[in-house]
């Protein structure tokens, strides 16, 4: 074998060796950059651009972990920073791509992890700076030392424990006192659906906070709530009749664990994707219910039905209702 072949040999050896370290390392390196954009779509492509930059590195690194959890911090802290213009101009309220499984598993850090995926901690996490963001998130959730967190984010390690105080004071101050445990919350939620399917408003409502909120995200691009819809009566009311109504014309509603916790995909009955929830439980009851429609937040849970259509099929159910009782 001549001295060519002996090094593309060594080259291809090389490469297969960093695709396999590369893919072992995807679902953590997914789970960081989901955590800092909240988007699934977002994290998918920052992932791939870390890929890229790996394979063309022009020496493998001495910790593929290192490099790697580094570079797809400061690509998600960039693509963060212009999501930030956009999501300032973005069409009624805005919420987090829902996500159905975390990919990433760590059982020591289970609990942090199962915290930190759900829609109430990203919002939270939306009121940190990039930086502080990406520090919290590496620090906190996944447990990088400030070395490696410094050098992902291009600050000192001084500098970065006070990013990380910062985060820290900020994340605690908006968290409820009293969180329910993973069985009540399946308990609550299975109760919910339930009252739900069935239409019962002072079911529903006797499972609703007094303040409960209704919060919709359909980015101008499908159906929503105008405004947040808040108080146990009226959310309970609006739930029930609306529905009843999404029942009537064969749209399914599947519970599924999303962004950690209690949650439905409704489907059409093509058994394309219309929208997702997600459900806050807090102190023994549902505190916010929030429903995702942007059909360009959905593309990752299956083909994406045309909510516009199911609202026009509900529209006509309801004048033919009418009409029938008058």
């Amino acid at each position: 074998m001549s001295g060519s072949d002996t090094a593309d040999t060594a080259r291809e050896s090389d490469g297969a060796r960093g695709t396999e370290e590369f893919e072992e390392l995807r679902p953590l390196l997914f789970s960081l950059a989901y955590r800092i954009l909240g988007s699934v779509s977002e994290a998918e492509d920052a992932v791939q651009e870390t890929w890229l930059r790996y394979a063309s590195a022009p020496n493998p690194p001495v910790s593929p972990k290192a490099f790697l959890s580094a570079t797809v911090t400061r690509i998600s802290i960039d693509v963060l920073r212009s999501a930030r213009v956009r999501r300032e101009q973005y069409v009624g309220e805005w919420l987090p791509e829902p996500l159905l499984a975390d990919p990433y598993e760590d059982p020591e850090r289970s609990a942090e992890l199962a915290d930190s995926v759900s829609m109430a901690a990203l919002l939270l996490l939306e009121r940190l700076s990039p930086l502080e963001r990406a520090v919290f998130v590496m620090r906190e959730v996944f447990g990088f030392g400030f070395p490696e967190v410094a050098s992902a984010v291009g600050r000192s390690e001084a500098a970065c424990r006070q990013l990380a105080v910062r985060a820290r004071r900020h994340m605690a101050e908006g968290r409820p006192r009293f969180e329910a445990d993973r069985v009540e919350r399946e308990e609550l939620a299975a109760r919910f659906f339930d009252a739900l399917q069935e239409g019962e408003v002072d079911g529903l409502r006797a499972l609703l906070s007094a303040d409960a909120q209704l919060v919709g995200d359909g980015g101008g691009k499908a159906p929503t709530l105008a405004r947040t819809v808040v108080g146990a009566d009226n959310v309970a009311r609006l739930l029930a009749s609306y529905v009843g109504m999404l029942l009537d014309v064969a749209v399914t509603c599947e519970t599924r664990e999303v962004n950690g916790g209690p949650g439905a995909v409704f489907r059409d009955r093509n058994g394309d994707v219309l929208f997702a929830w997600t459900l806050d439980v807090l102190d023994g009851h549902i505190q916010t219910v929030r429903a995702v429609s942007n059909p360009d937040k959905l593309g990752h849970l299956g083909p994406v039905g045309d909510a516009w259509d199911i609202a026009e099929q509900v529209r006509r159910r309801r004048r033919e209702e009418r009409r029938a009782s008058s």
